[in-house]
């Protein structure tokens, strides 16, 4: 598992680094805000699904490995993580800090 964390976590640093500019083939929007964060280890599609708050702050709502498009269930449940941290940001108190460049 090793492998795949490393991936995502390199993934998550370009992120960090390249911010709302960050394309394909490492990232791609997919609807309403929601954006996946691409990875792939071996055999494996790794996806981590984003949004932004503000210019600054990325947040994780979701992460999935994927055979072929995203499955809608899966976008959906981010959705709904974004519009419940959009409620109220400050009670979600869990982070990652990871430094940029």
């Amino acid at each position: 598992m090793g492998g795949a964390l490393d991936a995502c976590i390199a993934r998550v640093r370009l992120l960090a680094a390249a911010g709302h500019e960050l394309r394909r083939p490492h990232s791609a929007p997919l609807r309403d805000g929601i954006y996946e964060l691409r990875s792939r280890v071996g055999t494996v599609n790794y996806r981590l699904l984003y949004f932004f708050h503000g210019k600054d702050i990325a947040v994780v709502a979701h992460a999935l490995t994927k055979e072929s498009d995203v499955p809608p269930s899966d976008i959906q449940r981010a959705l709904e993580r974004k519009r419940r941290y959009e409620q109220s940001p400050e009670s979600h108190q869990a982070r990652l800090n990871i430094e940029r460049g």
